[in-house]
């Protein structure tokens, strides 16, 4: 048989075994997520920020620290252009979003596994039910805020099935452009920004839950540095007129005044 049909077909097989993985990760991602909203917010799953492995205050905090600074150095380090620059010398590039997504699903599955309750006590407890029930509603506005903010820059190249795609139908992945749909006119990061809304807005906050919603806290300002800096990388003074007009996780006044700028401020 001629090997360039041989070629082709081999490329077309490799092509469908990224695209069913990239979809299997993608299942396993939305698994994830929803699992970490009821492990913040204390619903449906057996195992919580708040119940779960009960242990003494110096093991409880040890083991949560170093699985809060494990999943930020996964993140951190993957999310980087210059691992990618390596990583896809190994693993092809179509799935390298697609991996980067699965090595998170693994790190969470792994805090929410070994995550350590600390015993008392209580920070905060509002007892008023209007009080309380805004706290809530609070709670499934940054939720629902996250979910937003994926769609509004590109969901699925985010968590890597366009990539997959492109490559199952043999097309090229558009360049990265810079723009800022709807609520990225106003805030730089609204995605961060619900995350920040939905691990503070509990009606009753324990010292396991404050170091969780601190040590995320932490993680989601350094991730913004590292992510900012590669951004201006990428964009020069387009994303740092960007930056000086529109407010890193807090609205400003009035609609941008940057015309023409067009592209993806997605990581």
């Amino acid at each position: 048989m001629n090997p360039i049909i041989l070629n082709k077909k081999g490329k077309h097989m490799n092509a469908r075994v990224s695209f069913l993985y990239g979809v299997a990760v993608y299942g396993a991602c939305l698994l994830t997520l929803l699992y970490l909203i009821g492990f913040t917010g204390n619903l449906w799953v057996p195992a919580s920020v708040d119940h779960g492995h009960a242990a003494p205050w110096p093991e409880a905090v040890c083991v949560d620290l170093f699985l809060l600074v494990l999943f930020g150095v996964q993140h951190s380090v993957m999310a980087r252009g210059s691992f990618k620059r390596w990583w896809t010398r190994i693993v092809p590039p179509a799935v390298e979003r697609s991996t980067f997504v699965l090595a998170t699903c693994l790190v969470l599955a792994l805090l929410f596994w070994q995550w350590r309750t600390l015993p008392e006590p209580v920070v905060w407890r509002v007892d008023h039910p209007r009080a309380a029930e805004v706290l809530v509603g609070l709670y499934w506005f940054g939720w629902a805020l996250v979910l937003l903010s994926t769609f509004l820059i590109n969901h699925f190249e985010l968590f890597g099935l366009q990539q997959v795609f492109a490559d199952l139908t043999g097309r090229d992945m558009p360049a990265a452009r810079f723009r800022t749909p709807s609520l990225y006119r106003y805030v730089r990061h609204p995605l961060y920004l619900g995350l920040l809304i939905a691990f503070w807005s509990v009606p009753v906050m324990t010292a396991g839950h404050v170091l969780f919603s601190a040590g995320a806290s932490a993680y989601i300002f350094v991730g913004i540095w590292f992510e900012e800096r590669d951004l201006v990388a990428l964009f020069g003074g387009r994303y740092r007129r960007y930056r000086q007009e529109v407010g890193m996780l807090l609205p400003v006044r009035g609609r941008m005044r940057i015309k023409g700028i067009k592209g993806d401020v997605a990581n």
